[in-house]
């Protein structure tokens, strides 16, 4: 057998280093990214030429590779690059979400420092996610929380010329003056440089609709006014809470006691509040003091009612004002008073305020 003495050992270990290179230096990164080099960027085309935060768009031409920032001018507002999604024909990428609306230029910049800039309006619709309250009158301000509401120039009731004032606007937030009306409930159509788009929310008129409480007890429905028969609990106007204005109906719901007990103070047979008052939906503010608080609304009994019947359930959160929205479709049969009745326990005490009856 022939000894391999450390010497050829030695020189065989270098020559396998040597011819290795070659294959080390050729193998491609293993992120997936396509092996291109930049270029001087040419546009063919851009699909679509219009679109909302985190649509993809796909850009084509040629000298697309190896790009490192994809800016839209308006705001300087940078897109997410994806670098599998870059080759020297085609670049893929979404509209950032927080992208200014409006026409303007993208700035295309690869690694070697050239640029391509493309025509693209982006569309950034006003969105409203919530809001201060849903009751008005002339003079209300309301303040509208969402996206796309800085550069806002006009609201108005939806299927009215009703317009609201604008107090002020950041992105974020819209402070409107609602404005005189003659309508009972109504979205809010608003727009900005990209266009027109109706709030999901529905604001309710506190002058045109039937009221039972909003900061007084209501005119009622004939000759007189809302008034509070309720028993087993104590009922109060109170100025330590409100959500509109500056009172709210404080209800103490006692032991023994069960019912918030509202309706007209005239009555007489066959007279109901479906009579002057044909609703849609019976609406209010509520809160829990300290504690969450289940409440049952149905009709009251005869004589105060044809034989009405139904119930709706709802839970009042504590601290915090919630508000409800009731079709009154729950009511089969004509009533003239209601009962807001208490069904986890006593000694729990809620707030109302703006208790309606709206068309």
């Amino acid at each position: 057998m022939k000894r391999i003495n450390l010497t050829t050992i030695i020189k065989l270990s270098f020559l396998a280093t040597i011819l290795a290179l070659p294959f080390v230096s050729c193998q491609k990164d293993s992120d997936g990214s396509p092996d291109v080099k930049p270029g001087t960027p040419v546009l063919t085309s851009i699909t679509p030429d219009s679109a909302q935060g985190g649509q993809l768009v796909i850009l084509k031409g040629s000298g697309l590779g190896d790009m490192s920032s994809i800016l839209f001018q308006k705001d300087s507002v940078r897109a997410a690059i994806t670098s599998t999604l870059n080759t020297e024909t085609v670049l893929m990428f979404r509209v950032p979400i927080d992208a200014a609306g409006g026409v303007q230029n993208i700035i295309f910049t690869n690694s070697a420092g050239k640029e391509l800039s493309v025509p693209f309006r982006v569309l950034a619709y006003p969105q409203v996610f919530s809001v201060s309250n849903y009751d008005f009158e002339d003079g209300s301000e309301i303040t509208l929380t969402g996206t796309n509401l800085n550069d806002v120039t006009k609201v108005v009731l939806t299927g009215t010329t009703d317009e609201a004032a604008i107090v002020s606007k950041t992105k974020q937030k819209l402070v409107i003056t609602m404005p005189a009306t003659s309508v009972f409930r109504a979205t809010l159509d608003i727009t900005n440089v990209t266009g027109t788009k109706s709030t999901t929310q529905e604001f309710v008129s506190l002058t045109n609709n039937f009221v039972m409480y909003a900061d007084a007890y209501g005119p009622g429905a004939f000759n007189g006014g809302i008034q509070s028969w309720s028993w087993g609990c104590t009922v109060s106007e109170s100025s330590d809470q409100a959500k509109t204005g500056t009172k709210s109906l404080k209800v103490a719901y006692a032991d023994g006691g069960l019912s918030l007990f509202l309706g007209s103070d005239t009555w007489a047979d066959g007279h109901w509040f479906t009579d002057y008052f044909t609703a849609a939906y019976i609406t209010f503010w509520a809160k829990g003091d300290g504690k969450d608080v289940e409440l049952r609304i149905v009709p009251d009994n005869p004589p105060w009612s044809d034989w009405a019947t139904g119930q709706q359930i709802v839970t009042v959160p504590k601290d915090v004002w919630t508000y409800f929205k009731i079709p009154m479709s729950f009511i089969t049969g004509s009533f003239g008073r209601l009962d807001i009745v208490i069904n986890n326990g006593t000694g729990r005490t809620v707030y109302f305020d703006d208790l309606l009856f709206i068309k």
